[in-house]
């Protein structure tokens, strides 16, 4: 689909309560989230009888709304022949699995050799290129996984489709689960773990529960096996897509994913003898309806080699109780 400047004009009827603009519009179009309405009326393209306004300006009745999606500005960000692993694409988006120490997109410090840097190199050879809703920075990011997690991600390739994505995933309609290696037993071998959490007061880089603007967030976990109570594996199914949100839930029932210092500190770090490569987190299962199809789509993607040896090594050394096992001995 070609990247072309779209508008869309929406009169507000006599019928219509009084609201927040980003609230109206969101309600209005689905296929918008709130993040991207207010950016673009933060930016001007979304305006008010002609004036701009800001997101939580309240509409009215007879209120004339002008609606821009801009033309992708061109980017100074180069082509990197990173290699990629392509689980499924198609005119429309791109689902892929990501490798481990590969940051998403480019920001200070990592201004190249990023996610987007591979998949721009990519599609220069193809008629595709990726939607610009996201921001200069981030074309084609639905969304994201931290540079030390590994796993299936989806990219848009055009508005259309981020949109109709960004949308799923801010109705919590998205299928996805979570493995991890962390430190400890959780008490209950299943359960949801609930801690509303925002960027830390104190520390800028983490997010926590100390926080000014504390979101509701929540996550189920079930555990999948045992290693003694020094660690053990567990299948997470986040019910809410907050930054860090797996990583700060698990610290918060004092079972840190092992290889994260930043919620873990330097105990992460090693299991007796054993070194701890990186943060032992991947997402294995990503499913969505097609933006354009509407077909419903899963995919999956293997626990990475590193993470595999860590777990072995920890199996030769503790004997590990499964599910199985332990269902069995009930019995």
């Amino acid at each position: 689909m070609p990247h072309v400047e779209t508008r869309t004009e929406i009169l507000v009827t006599a019928g219509e309560s009084s609201k927040r603009l980003d609230h109206f519009l969101a309600n209005h179009d689905p296929d918008f989230s709130r993040t991207i309405l207010q950016r673009l009326i933060l930016d001007g393209q979304i305006t008010i009888d002609g004036q701009t306004v800001k997101p939580s300006h309240k509409i009215k009745p007879g209120d004339r709304i002008i609606l821009i999606v801009p033309r992708p500005e061109p980017l100074d960000i180069q082509p990197e022949p990173i290699p990629l692993e392509i689980l499924y694409e198609d005119d429309s988006l791109l689902v892929l699995n990501k490798q481990a120490d590969l940051v998403v997109h480019p920001a200070p410090g990592n201004w190249s050799g990023t996610l987007v840097n591979a998949l721009l190199y990519h599609l220069q050879t193809e008629t595709g290129s990726l939607s610009n809703i996201g921001g200069k920075e981030r074309p084609g990011l639905v969304h994201r996984l931290d540079k030390n997690t590994t796993g299936v991600m989806v990219v848009a390739k055009h508005d259309q489709a981020h949109a109709n994505l960004a949308s799923q995933f801010k109705r919590h309609s998205i299928t996805r689960v979570y493995e991890a290696l962390i430190l400890g037993v959780p008490k209950k071998h299943e359960g949801t773990i609930e801690l509303a959490i925002g960027r830390d007061t104190k520390e800028r880089k983490k997010f926590s529960a100390n926080t000014a603007r504390p979101k509701a967030s929540a996550t189920v976990y079930r555990v999948t096996e045992r290693f003694g109570r020094i660690a053990s594996t567990v299948d997470l199914f986040p019910q809410t897509g907050r930054t860090h949100q797996l990583r700060v839930h698990l610290a918060s029932i004092s079972c840190p994913i092992l290889g994260d210092p930043t919620y873990g500190g330097k105990r992460v770090s090693s299991l007796e003898d054993i070194h701890i490569p990186r943060v032992m987190l991947h997402a294995k299962v990503l499913g969505f309806v097609h933006p354009m199809t509407q077909e419903e789509m899963i995919f999956s993607a293997p626990m990475p080699v590193d993470m595999k040896e860590t777990i072995q090594l920890i199996r030769t050394r503790i004997s590990p109780v499964t599910t199985q096992q332990r269902e069995g001995k009930k019995s």
